[in-house]
C-alpha cells in the first residue's frame, strides 16, 4: 500500500524527516518496506534554472537557427543555440543546463549535453512545455515572468509537486489503516508517545448543503445482513472533465491513473479516508430506483472491463427496478458508470459484510480497492461522513448541485466492542511493568474510550473501526506496539524448563535423512498443500469422496488439500524438464489430507523423485548410467539403514500409480513404497522420461525408530566368507523370496545375501531365469572351516530346489 507524505500532512502537521517517520511507523506495526521520491514532473526540474536571454543573432549556417548568449546566474553567460520561432533578447526562459536528464514523451531519459550545431557552441537547452513536461504545446519556447532573477531553480517557480511516497507491508488484520486518514491516527498516536501531542485534523463537511430536491432515487436493501449500511445522493447539473492538478498530483504520487473529476474523487476519498464509493450515472437507473439484493445464479452481467460474468445466487448486486448495475463493493458495471455526456450521478457510500464481499471477489477472480478494503472490514461510522466529502468535493470540482436528501439505511448498528484490561495479564503478556498512566494514556491516543478505571484493570470501548481489537490480549499488543517493542529491556536472568521426552525428535530425524539425501545429490522442495481435484481421475486409490474441500478456493486448480504428495513432485519435475533440466532428484517432507465419514486424518509423508542420470557427467567419474527401479531401491534401502531399519520384507506393489515397484514393510506395517510411474500418470504432466518415485510412510519410520532396541556388539575378529550359487529359477521366483528363505534356513552364520549377476537370454528353458547370488558367511567366535562352509551351502542349496524347484546351473 502507497501512503504519500504529504497527503498524510493534511491529517497531521508534522515536520519530520521522511526516513524518521518511516522507522516510527514500522516501530508502530506498519512496516516500511520502502520510500521513494515522487515529482509531479518527471525529474523534478532538477538541473532547469531561469535564463536570461541577453542576445539573439541569426545563425550563420542555418536559417532557422539562432544565436543566444543567456545568463544563467554563472559568472559568465553561456552560449546556447536554439530553434524556437519566440527567442528573442530580453525574454526570462527555462534552461536545461549541461548534465541535465530530459524526458521525451514514452518517459525514456535524455541527457543535456555540450556540442556543435552546424559550427556553433551550444551549452544547454532554452525549453519548450512538453520538454519539461509541463503542457503538450511545442509552438516555442516557454517565456517566463520577466521580474525572476537568472539562476533561480525552476521548480521553485513553476508548478510542480514533489512528494515522498512509503511503501507499507500492510499486514491483513489492520483494516483501519488502508487509508492515509488511518495511518496518521497510528502516527499520531506514536508522536504522542514521543512526547510531541499533535491533533488530528479532520476535514470539514459543514458546507454540504442540499439545493433541491429535484432528482430523488428510492433506495431499498434486501437483505440488511450482507448490507448492514447503506448511503446514498444525488448530484445534478454536473460537468465531467479533467480534475485539477493537485488532485492528480495525489492519485498519480500513489499509483493511481486520473480518470476524471468524478471518478477521481471516488477514488481520492477512498483512499483519503477508507471509504470505497460508486458513482452511477443517474440517468441510466432506471425507474430511479435503487435495489441492493441478490439474483439467481446463473444470471448474465457485464462488469466494467467488458467481460460478461454468470451471478452465483449469493452475490450481492446494485440493481435498478429493470437490471443489476454493479457487482456490491467489488467492481462497476459496463453500462451504468460515469462518462463525459454524464450530468447527473447517483454517489453510494456503504458497509458491505466482510465475508460476502471475500467470496464474490473471489469467485469472479477480481481484486480490486474497493474488495480489499470492504473484505477485510472498514469503519461503519464515516459511511455518512465519507459520502458527504466526496459530495462537496464533486460539487467544487465538476460544478454540481446536491439534489437530494442523503439516504441512510442502517436498521442495526454495528456496535462498538467492550473490553476489560487487566493489569498484571498486561505485565505478564510484556514482559515489564508499564505505568498505569502511560497506558491510559496509549489507549486514549488510539481513541479508545476508557470507561472506568479499578485498582486491577481498566474497562474500555474499542471503536467498530478497530475490528482487529476484540480482546484483552489484542489491547495489550497495542499497547506494546505503541509504547514500542524496543523499549522493552531484555532480562539478564535466563528461565528453562525440563520436560519428559522420548528422545525421538521429528525435526532431528527430518534433517539427518535431509542431510544424507542432500549428500546423495537430491535438492529438497516445499510444494502448496492446495491442489487440483482433477488429480483424483489419474487413481482409483485415490477418492473424490475423501478430499478436503476448500470453503472459499483461491482457484479450482487449488480447491482441495492434497491426498496423495506424487502429484506436486511431478508438477516439479515437469517445470524442471521443460527448462531442460533432464537429471532430477528431489524429496519432500509434507502431510496428505483425507476426510472419512467418521473424521479427517491428516498423514506425514516423505516422498522422493527421480529421472535421468544417476549422476551429473564429469570426466574424473564412471559414465553416467540412468536412474532406474533398482537405483530407487538402493535410496530407500539406504535410508531405511540410516534409520536401523534393517529387518524387512518386500511384497509386490499393487498401484494403478505404479508401472512396477515393490512395497516395503516390516511386520504388517507398511514402511515405504518404490516404483516407476505409469506413462498414463507421466503423460499427464507432459512428461516422456521415465520417472522413479519412493514414497516413505513417516508416521511408520518415526514408530518404528521409537520401539527398536539396538543392542551394540564389537566387530567380530574373524574373518568372513563368501560363496556363490548361479541358479536356475522360475521366472515367477523373485530375489526377496530366495534372500528371506536363505536367511531363514541358516540364521547362525549367514550374514548377507546379494543378487549380482541375472540373466534370461538364450539357452535357457522356457519360463526360466538364471540368477547369480554371493553369500556372506561368518561366525562371531572363530574361524569357519570348510566343511562347516560346505554343510551351509548344502543346505541352502536343498532348501532352494526344494521350495522353489531351483537347481545349480
Amino acid at each position: 500500500m502507497k501512503i504519500s507524505y504529504n497527503w498524510l500532512k493534511q491529517f497531521i502537521n508534522t515536520d519530520w524527516e521522511a526516513e524518521k517517520t518511516g522507522e516510527l511507523l514500522t516501530d508502530l506495526g506498519l512496516e516500511i518496506e520502502g520510500i521513494e521520491e515522487f515529482s509531479s514532473v518527471k525529474g523534478g526540474l532538477k538541473g532547469i534554472v531561469v535564463g536570461h536571454v541577453l542576445s539573439c543573432e541569426q545563425h550563420s549556417n542555418a536559417d532557422r537557427l539562432k544565436v543566444t548568449k543567456v545568463d544563467v546566474g554563472g559568472d559568465e553567460p553561456i552560449q546556447i543555440v536554439c530553434g524556437a520561432p519566440n527567442v528573442a533578447a530580453g525574454q526570462k526562459v527555462p534552461v536545461a543546463t549541461v548534465g541535465t536528464t530530459l524526458y521525451d514523451n514514452e518517459g525514456n531519459p535524455w541527457q543535456i549535453k555540450k556540442g556543435k550545431i552546424r559550427g556553433e557552441v551550444s551549452e544547454g537547452m532554452i525549453c519548450a512545455e512538453d520538454e519539461l513536461g509541463l503542457g503538450a504545446s511545442h509552438d516555442g519556447i516557454m517565456v517566463l515572468d520577466n521580474e525572476l532573477t537568472p539562476g533561480t531553480l525552476a521548480s521553485e517557480i513553476l508548478k510542480i509537486e514533489n512528494d515522498t511516497i512509503f511503501e507499507i507491508g500492510l499486514t491483513p488484520n489492520r483494516a483501519d489503516a488502508m487509508s492515509h486518514w488511518g495511518v496518521a491516527r497510528d502516527l499520531r498516536a506514536g508522536l504522542i508517545q514521543q512526547d510531541n501531542p499533535i491533533e488530528l485534523i479532520t476535514p470539514s463537511t459543514s458546507n454540504f448543503n442540499i439545493e433541491n430536491r429535484t432528482l430523488k432515487m428510492e433506495v431499498s436493501v434486501k437483505n440488511n445482513e450482507l448490507a448492514p449500511r447503506y448511503c446514498g445522493v444525488t448530484i445534478s447539473e454536473i460537468v465531467v472533465q479533467e480534475s485539477p492538478d493537485w488532485l492528480k498530483n495525489r492519485l498519480n504520487a500513489i499509483g493511481l491513473t486520473p480518470i476524471n473529476n468524478v471518478v477521481d474523487v471516488t477514488n481520492y476519498v477512498l483512499h483519503d479516508l477508507g471509504q470505497p464509493l460508486h458513482a452511477f450515472d443517474a440517468s441510466k437507473v432506471s425507474g430511479n430506483e435503487i435495489i441492493v439484493k441478490t439474483l439467481e445464479k446463473g444470471t448474465k452481467f457485464t462488469t466494467l472491463d467488458g467481460v460478461e460474468r454468470e451471478l452465483h445466487e449469493e452475490d450481492l448486486m446494485i440493481c435498478d427496478a429493470e437490471k443489476p448495475l454493479c457487482i456490491a463493493g467489488v467492481f462497476g458495471g459496463e453500462n451504468s458508470g460515469v462518462t463525459n455526456q454524464t450530468s447527473s450521478i447517483f454517489l453510494e457510500s456503504a458497509y458491505f459484510n466482510p465475508v460476502s464481499i471475500r467470496k464474490t471477489a473471489k469467485r469472479h477472480a477480481l481484486n480490486t480497492d474497493a474488495s480489499f478494503r470492504f473484505e477485510r472490514g472498514i469503519d461503519p461510522n464515516i459511511t455518512e461522513y465519507a459520502l458527504k466529502r466526496a459530495a462537496i468535493l464533486i460539487c467544487e470540482l465538476a460544478g454540481g448541485i446536491i439534489t437530494s436528501n442523503i439516504t441512510d439505511i442502517y436498521p442495526k448498528k454495528i456496535e462498538d466492542h467492550q473490553v476489560f484490561l487487566n493489569y498484571s495479564k498486561a505485565n505478564s503478556l510484556i514482559g515489564t511493568k508499564i505505568d498505569k498512566e502511560i497506558i491510559k494514556r496509549i489507549l486514549s491516543s488510539l481513541e479508545i474510550k476508557v470507561n472506568n478505571v479499578t485498582e486491577t484493570g481498566i474497562g474500555m470501548t474499542i471503536p467498530a473501526y478497530r475490528n482487529d481489537v476484540t480482546r484483552e490480549a489484542d489491547v495489550i499488543e497495542d499497547i506494546l506496539r505503541v509504547y514500542g517493542y524496543n523499549n522493552i529491556e531484555v532480562s539478564e536472568k535466563l528461565n528453562s524448563s525440563i520436560v519428559n521426552t522420548t528422545g525421538i525428535n521429528d525435526y532431528e530425524l527430518q534433517n539427518l535423512l535431509a542431510n544424507q539425501l542432500i549428500a546423495q545429490g537430491f535438492h529438497e522442495i516445499l510444494n502448496n498443500s492446495l491442489t487440483s481435484p482433477k488429480y483424483a481421475e489419474l487413481s482409483e486409490q485415490i477418492n473424490e469422496e475423501h478430499h478436503v474441500k476448500m470453503l472459499n478456493p483461491l482457484s479450482n486448480e487449488l480447491s482441495v488439500m492434497r491426498q496423495s504428495m506424487i502429484f506436486g513432485a511431478l508438477e516439479v519435475a515437469a517445470y524442471n524438464l521443460n527448462r531442460k533440466q533432464s537429471n532430477i532428484k528431489i524429496f519432500e517432507f509434507g502431510k496428505t489430507y483425507h476426510s472419512y465419514s467418521e473424521k479427517r486424518e491428516e498423514k506425514n509423508h516423505l516422498t522422493l523423485l527421480f529421472s535421468g542420470n544417476t549422476h551429473e557427467d564429469n570426466w574424473a567419474a564412471n559414465p553416467s548410467k540412468p536412474s532406474d527401479f533398482f537405483f530407487g531401491k538402493g535410496i530407500v534401502m539406504s535410508l531405511l539403514e540410516r534409520f536401523g531399519i534393517n529387518k524387512v520384507s518386500e511384497k509386490e506393489l499393487k498401484d494403478d500409480l505404479f508401472a512396477e515397484g515393490i512395497s516395503i514393510e516390516r511386520g504388517k506395517t507398511k514402511l515405504a513404497v518404490v516404483g516407476v510411474l505409469t506413462k498414463n500418470v507421466t503423460k499427464a504432466f507432459g512428461i516422456d522420461s521415465e520417472i522413479i518415485v519412493a514414497d516413505f510412510n513417516w508416521d511408520a519410520l518415526i514408530a518404528s525408530v521409537s520401539t527398536k532396541n539396538t543392542i551394540v556388539k564389537p566387530i567380530s575378529k574373524f574373518p568372513a566368507v563368501k560363496r556363490d550359487f548361479a541358479l536356475l529359477i522360475d521366472e515367477a521366483v523373485t530375489f526377496g523370496d530366495l534372500k528371506n528363505t536363505a536367511l531363514q534356513t541358516e540364521r547362525s552364520i549367514l550374514k548377507d545375501v546379494q543378487l549380482f549377476d541375472v540373466y534370461t537370454g538364450k539357452n535357457l528353458p522356457e519360463g526360466k531365469k538364471s540368477y547369480a547370488l554371493s553369500f556372506a558367511l561368518q561366525d562371531e567366535n572363530k574361524t569357519l572351516t570348510d566343511k562347516q562352509i560346505d554343510k551351509t551351502m548344502q543346505k541352502l542349496q536343498q532348501r532352494f530346489e526344494k521350495d522353489f524347484g531351483a537347481s545349480l546351473r
